[in-house]
């Protein structure tokens, strides 16, 4: 199945490399986040990054572009108070500036234990960084092709809409998965 589909309102294609390693992440867990960019010139949402699993998400925020929009999938995994192992997959979208106030909309569900071997829907969110100091179009083709290419990884559960670092802080993300 391809991606590379056009999205009609922005123009932008999802290339095919981006799905797989999504599935890497979510299915493998290769990977503790993907960071994706536009390819102005293809016309496609591409991988930028990928962070191996024993990075942190200090890793993860450094390798965010300070002044310039991308999409990301962060996998956060935590120990709830009933002992139970939990993955919770983050889709951001970030339009960040180090600088403004943040916006954050997400949905919540569970991921369950290890111990069941059976292969579940896990918990999903999807995070945008778009910062003020971006371009007008940059934040404009991130804003119109975001739903398409969200649409197109399969399972997500949360996003995040940051247009600032304290919008998409680890608290932020154990809050939500709690």
């Amino acid at each position: 199945m391809s991606f590379r589909g056009l999205n009609a309102s922005s123009g932008m294609g999802v290339a095919d490399h981006c799905k797989a390693t999504y599935l890497e992440l979510q299915r493998k867990k290769v990977h503790r986040y993907v960071i994706f960019k536009i390819d102005e010139k293809k016309k496609e949402v591409v991988v930028e990054k990928t962070g191996g699993p024993a990075e942190s998400y200090d890793d993860f925020t450094a390798s965010l572009p300070e002044n310039d929009c991308r999409y990301a999938i962060y996998d956060f995994d935590f120990v709830t108070s009933e002992n139970c192992q939990k993955s919770k997959i983050f889709f951001i979208a970030c339009q960040s500036n180090p600088k403004s106030k943040p916006h954050v909309s997400m949905t919540t569900t569970a991921k369950p234990c290890p111990q069941k071997m059976e292969l579940v829907n896990q918990n999903l969110s999807t995070k945008l960084l778009s910062p003020s100091v971006s371009r007008i179009r940059a934040k404009m083709l991130y804003a119109t092709s975001k739903d398409r290419f969200r649409r197109e990884l399969e399972g997500i559960h949360y996003e995040i809409q940051a247009t600032d670092p304290t919008e998409m802080d680890l608290e932020v993300l154990r809050e939500r998965a709690n």
